[in-house]
Parts: C-alpha cells; sequence; structure tokens
C-alpha cells in the first residue's frame, strides 16, 4: 500500500533483522519481554467485549502511521474511543521511512509507540522477533472481533506460529485514473469499465504522438510501485509472482511473461522512465503532463483534493485481454490488494488499552466509519460500500466494483520479501527492461533473471 511505501532500505532492514533476533542476546531479551506480556495478555482478557480500555490508567496512547491523509478521519475515531474509555490517543504521521528505522530502533531498546500500522513487507520478521503484542486470549474474549469477518489473505498475512499478532485495518484495490481534458484535447475516446489494457496502448499511442510539441504523454508507470501496475498484469495473463505457498517463484514462466510483455508494451508509448524517477507519475499526472496513471484506492484523497480535480476521471482497472476476444472474460480482470494491520508493541504499557483501541478501530463499527469517512475501505467484505460515496463531486465506485466484476489477489510476498523486492527491480533485472522497453528479448531475459534473484533470496529465509 501507499505509492513510493511498497520498498524498504535493505540497510534498515538488515539493522531490524540484528536487533530482532539474529543473535543470541537479542533472542534472550526479547523472550523476557514476550513472557511479561503475555501474563498482562491473559489478566487483561476479563470484560474486554466492551472495548472501552478501562484499565485504571489515563496515560495517553501513542500511535504511528505514515500516512497524513488518513490522520483527521483515524483521530476522530479514536477520539470517539475516548470518550467512552477516558484515555486519550495521540496520532503521529511519520515518513515511511522513518516510521520503520523509528521501529528499528524501538526493537533494539528504544522507543516504540503503543499502536502502530503493519505492512506486508515487514510484519513477519516483526511477529517473529518478540516485537508484537500477541492478541489471541483479547480477541477470544471479545465478542466485537471474529477473524473470519476480515479478508483471509490479511488476516493470515499478521499471524505467526499460530498466534495473530495485528488485526486488519483495511484492504485496497486499483483503478485506472485519466485526465478527461487531455482526451478532450487530442480527441481521444477516454477510457471506460470495458477497457482492455490493449485499449490503454492504443489510447496511450495516440496520445503520446499528439502530445509530443507539448510535452504530453498517454500513460506514466511507476515501475517502482508493483501493486499498483505491473503485479496485476502478471495475473492477469494467468502468471504469477511467488505462489500462494509464499516459496514457489512464477515471474520467469510463459503466463508472467506474457503480462510483463504487455507492460514493456505501454513502456514504449509512456513517460520515459527518467523522467518518472526524478518527478513520479502523482506529479506528472497533477502537473497535466500524462493522460493516465493507474492508482490504488489509498490515494484518492490526495486527487480529491488537488486542484485539477475536476477533470480527473476513475475507471476499473483494464482487464487482459489473455485470448483476444475482445471480452472479458472470467479472471482476465484482475487487482491487486493489500492490507495493513493495527499491531501493539510487545512492551506498551498498557496492553489493555492499546488492544481496546486496536478492537475499536477493527470493530464492524469501525471499520464502516472508516469507510464512509473516506479514510480507506474496511478489512472486512462488505463494509465499504459507503467509501464509493465519500468523495462528493468524484465518481470512486471502480474501487469498489472491480471486487465484483474481477478477481481479487493477495500482494505476493514471503517471509523476507525485501531481500528480492528491490534487487529484481534494479540492473541485471527489471531495470533493463524499464529503461530499454524497446526491445521484448531484454523483458524476457530481464524476467529470467529476477526469477533467479527471487528464488535465491527465497531460499535463503
Amino acid at each position: 500500500m501507499k505509492k513510493s511505501m511498497l520498498l524498504v532500505p535493505v540497510l534498515v532492514m538488515s539493522l531490524m533483522l540484528a536487533a530482532c533476533g539474529n543473535g543470541t542476546s537479542a533472542d534472550s531479551g526479547n523472550s523476557g519481554n514476550s513472557n511479561t506480556n503475555t501474563g498482562n495478555a491473559g489478566s487483561a482478557t476479563e470484560g474486554k467485549a466492551d472495548n472501552s480500555g478501562k484499565t485504571g490508567s489515563s496515560e495517553a496512547i501513542s500511535v504511528n502511521i505514515w500516512d497524513n491523509n488518513q490522520l483527521a478521519g483515524l483521530q476522530k475515531i479514536a477520539d470517539e474511543w475516548t470518550e467512552t474509555s477516558g484515555i486519550p490517543v495521540n496520532i503521529n504521521v511519520v515518513e515511511w521511512d522513518s516510521y520503520w528505522t523509528l521501529l528499528e530502533a524501538g526493537a533494539s531498546g528504544g522507543e516504540i509507540p503503543d499502536v502502530f500500522w503493519m505492512h506486508s513487507n515487514t510484519a513477519q520478521m516483526y511477529m517473529e522477533n518478540d516485537i508484537l503484542l500477541a492478541l489471541d486470549d483479547y480477541i477470544a474474549a471479545d465478542d466485537s472481533i471474529n477473524l473470519d469477518d476480515y479478508y483471509p489473505g490479511i488476516t493470515e498475512l499478521y499471524s505467526s506460529g499460530g498466534k495473530q499478532y495485528a488485526l486488519p485495518k483495511d484492504h485496497d484495490t486499483i483503478a485506472l485514473l485519466y485526465n478527461q481534458e487531455i482526451f478532450d484535447r487530442y480527441n481521444v475516446e477516454a477510457p471506460t469499465d470495458d477497457w482492455s489494457w490493449d485499449d490503454v496502448y492504443e489510447a496511450a499511442s495516440k496520445i503520446t504522438e499528439a502530445g509530443k510539441a507539448d510535452g504530453i504523454y498517454g500513460y506514466a508507470a511507476d515501475t517502482s510501485n508493483d501493486q499498483d501496475f505491473w503485479y496485476n498484469l502478471i495475473y492477469g495473463y494467468g502468471g504469477f509472482l511467488v505462489d500462494t505457498d509464499h516459496k514457489t517463484v512464477g515471474i520467469g514462466k510463459d503466463e508472467a511473461k506474457a503480462g510483463m510483455e504487455m507492460v514493456r508494451k505501454i513502456l514504449t508509448v509512456s513517460t520515459p522512465q527518467t523522467i518518472v524517477t526524478e518527478t513520479g507519475t502523482d506529479s506528472l499526472f497533477q502537473s497535466n503532463l500524462c493522460a493516465m496513471i493507474s492508482q490504488g484506492s489509498w490515494m484518492i484523497n490526495a486527487f480529491y483534493t488537488a486542484e485539477g480535480a475536476a477533470n480527473y476521471k476513475w475507471a476499473e482497472l483494464p482487464y487482459c485481454d489473455v485470448n483476444g476476444n475482445k471480452t472479458c472474460d472470467e479472471g482476465e480482470r484482475v487487482s491487486a490488494y493489500n492490507g495493513l494491520g493495527w499491531a501493539a508493541a510487545a512492551n506498551t504499557k498498557n496492553p489493555d488499552a492499546a488492544y481496546s483501541l486496536i478492537a475499536y478501530f477493527c470493530s464492524k463499527e469501525g471499520q464502516t466509519k472508516q469507510a464512509e469517512l473516506g479514510i480507506t475501505m474496511a478489512g472486512m467484505p462488505g463494509v465499504s460500500e459507503a467509501f464509493a460515496s465519500a468523495f462528493e463531486g468524484m465518481d470512486v465506485s471502480a474501487f469498489i466494483k472491480v471486487e465484483e466484476n474481477g478477481t481479487l489477489f493477495f500482494r505476493p510476498y514471503s517471509r523476507n520479501s525485501i531481500a528480492w523486492s528491490q534487487p529484481i527491480t534494479q540492473a541485471g533485472a527489471l531495470l533493463d527492461a524499464w529503461q530499454n522497453p524497446e526491445d521484448p528479448a531484454v523483458m524476457a531475459t530481464a524476467c529470467d533473471n529476477a526469477a533467479r534473484i527471487m528464488e535465491q533470496a527465497i531460499a535463503n529465509e
């Protein structure tokens, strides 16, 4: 989730791993914290079904998140919990890289917030090293929380060793964003929910050709943001990156290569990657320098509040016309989905209140409010309809409709996704194809090289 959020610096993760249990001394220290918190969890299960958070302490709960777009809405929900619990909640927004650096520092003995977000890139490492509070005893005693109510991929993501370490906060889907004014200017038909990626390619070709003098391109692809672009084409063409066993690699297989071949074609009529790297797709789009991008539901507010929002429209993520029949058949329209988890620090001074706040955020009531306020879609199926109506004047129903008209796949991950997610996008792998999209052979070789990198990394997990 989140543009530029999917890649965490390797150095940060290396430091975290050193602090989180590669050595015997770190293991021993963390075990002590774990035992203490297990005791707290056991005593805290009595009378917790109301999520009141009344624990005999009024010390504020500290919460860290990384998305400023969600701050106001989440603080509103937290304040409602405070009205019942009497415990203040201080939500802090920390920039993505700094967010994980601070958590790493806390894992090695520094300060760590009481409650915070977890992400699929890093969850397994935190869960395995006694940094997160196990929530099972709380959940068992809480009538408002049933793990079966959430998207299963998200619930599974935040469990390890038979224990649940975070509750699903939300889920996200991907849609196509386009600038109606640019399409009108160059007399090109605007996207619809019936478009395939071939249609995207054709329209991008026309706009890029017509817009040469103006420096305008038909499409801009942030290849570093896998979830909102090229992952979807791999899976739409019947391939996979990492299978559901989180070990088997598929990017070198024919189906995945077919998806990446369409990615290559689109790149040939898109903003050059040298420009994208310097400026970013969102800035290019808001500067009227490209006509289309794909983006995740977590970024709606950034475009809803932008100066040119009146020209911005959303369409369902295009389908992959695998058999060339110009009809969206089952399995051809896919969207990656991911979900954050609300977690608590294993050494929080008030585990009862920390869980109570998490449970309030993740209850059906809290999830519904999250959707109604336009914060994000819910972590529960069937609770996000209100989200489509949260942005007056902008139709964002494409994010909801893709769940009805398409197939969702959970963002692929392994035990230590960071070990391969960055290397496969660098020179010697996919970067070669990103920078030289004119040659199909370069893309095919890049996929093979990426497969070898992934297989080696996963074998070493």
